[in-house]
């Protein structure tokens, strides 16, 4: 492979690995949260030991988390130095702002949040809690709106090859920046949901059957089961927000190859980009208009319109667009399918059966390849540009040699691949033995023993 092509797999695996934590962070610090308030009002302690449980598995995600962050953005400058050369003044100061406002904020309260339990006053613990939480969501915001500008780029203009702001609001909150930060926190919501609701399954599976258990599954559950159809409509939003601004993208992800109106929604097919047309295809008549436009008789863009005259082709790769937008759509099915099923025996048995239990053990990290397959979709499908209509992917690549680009990913790769089944090996293992925690945990949840006037004064405080 040439030195482009490696450059892409490598930042591509980078930031396949880094996204898969905050996905789970930025929800959980919410969860945590919430486990934090009901302990509050009603004194359970088995609401604290799930906090206690889950808190190890939202520490061991936020420090991958940070890790993977610092690789990725070394390669701004080894792999991509034309990115910050031309959008620079723009990608810098939204990237520190990232760090000032929320890692900062996250990384000061996090300590307070891991062991600060019986060491500060309740409401302080509480507080930082919500600290966390609100500095995740904050990190989001700051990475999404510069993406998302990236993506729909406003509020600059060029000056000898260079961009500079012109209009800070306008960058902010760019055309598709709503619905791509909407888009990404449920996205959050529902692999944190299912994460909790999975490792709660398994131990429950595995003969743990206290309270604080069945509280935590029945919040993944449910927080899925409401989350899903929310996400649905969000998305069908996000996608026509697409069409209206990168219509090549929304041309792959249908594999649709001529702008026509009655355009149907391709189930499967394999795109022919040497041909262009699609094979074996099986399709539902008028879908794709129906759904992108409202209308069966709408119209729908096609790949051919983003080809120049001498045959350059200005559009996505189409098989990788098409098939993860697939992957995407069918985890989302599948999340809804499970966590209305097992909403359902909750809400009639107070548990669900065995089968539906270890459905949601297989699901526990659902929604990473929702959020993989979504990403992909995203990035890939602003092929060739990297800021649309700026700075193309090839213009901002380095002159670094092939071979030395290779051989770090192979070493990345090396290192990715261990730390994902060490991180799933450990969440598993701490879940396994979570009587034996529980029992250690026993002494700091004394706090629920103490005079509901004590409670009621936390609340207060809160």
């Amino acid at each position: 492979m040439d030195a482009l092509t490696l450059a892409r797999i490598q930042f591509g695996a980078n930031i396949s690995f880094h996204i898969l934590f905050p996905t789970i962070t930025i929800a959980l610090g919410w969860v945590l949260l919430f486990f934090k308030w009901r302990f509050l009002r009603t004194g359970d302690a088995a609401w604290m030991k799930a906090y206690f449980f889950f808190v190890k598995v939202f520490a061991l995600s936020f420090a991958l988390g940070v890790v993977s962050g610092i690789t990725m953005s070394f390669q701004f400058g080894t792999n991509w130095p034309g990115f910050m050369e031309t959008v620079g003044n723009i990608a810098g100061p939204l990237l520190a702002y990232e760090v000032l406002t929320a890692f900062f904020l996250e990384a000061t309260f996090l300590g307070i949040m891991l062991f600060g339990f019986r060491r500060v006053p309740g409401w302080v613990h509480t507080g930082a809690t919500f600290l966390v939480a609100f500095g995740t969501t904050m990190s989001a915001f700051w990475i999404i709106a510069l993406n998302s500008w990236m993506h729909t780029p406003v509020g600059f203009e060029m000056r000898d090859g260079v961009a500079h702001a012109t209009d800070w609001a306008a960058i902010l909150f760019n055309p598709s920046m709503p619905y791509r930060l909407i888009h990404m926190l449920l996205a959050s919501g529902l692999t944190a949901a299912f994460l909790v609701a999975g490792l709660s399954a398994y131990r429950w599976l595995k003969g743990q059957r206290g309270d604080d258990v069945r509280h935590a599954l029945r919040t993944g559950v449910f927080l899925a089961t409401g989350l899903i159809p929310v996400q649905i409509f969000v998305g069908d939003m996000h996608g026509l927000n697409t069409l209206e601004h990168q219509p090549a993208k929304v041309a792959a992800m249908e594999a649709n190859w001529e702008t026509q109106g009655n355009v149907p929604l391709v189930l499967f097919a394999v795109p022919n980009e040497a041909e262009r047309r699609n094979d074996y295809e099986i399709a539902v008549p008028n879908g794709a208009s129906l759904i992108l436009t409202h209308h069966a008789d709408g119209v729908v863009p096609g790949l051919n319109d983003f080809v120049a005259a001498d045959e350059t082709v200005l559009h996505p790769p189409v098989k990788p667009v098409f098939y993860g937008f697939r992957v995407m759509v069918g985890m989302g099915m599948l999340m809804l399918a499970v966590s209305w099923a097992t909403a359902f025996m909750i809400w009639r048995r107070g548990m669900p059966g065995v089968w539906l239990t270890r459905g949601l053990v297989g699901m526990t990290f659902s929604g990473w390849v929702a959020t993989l397959a979504g990403w992909y979709v995203t990035e890939i499908g602003r092929q060739p540009w990297l800021v649309t209509g700026i700075l193309t992917t090839k213009q901002a690549a380095s002159d670094v040699a092939a071979g030395m680009i290779g051989t770090t990913l192979a070493l990345y790769l090396a290192t990715y691949v261990a730390l994902i089944v060490a991180y799933v090996t450990v969440l598993f293992h701490l879940a396994g033995k979570g009587d034996k925690a529980a029992q250690v945990i026993d002494d700091p949840v004394s706090q629920a023993t103490r005079p509901n006037a004590d409670v009621a004064q936390e609340v207060t405080h809160v």
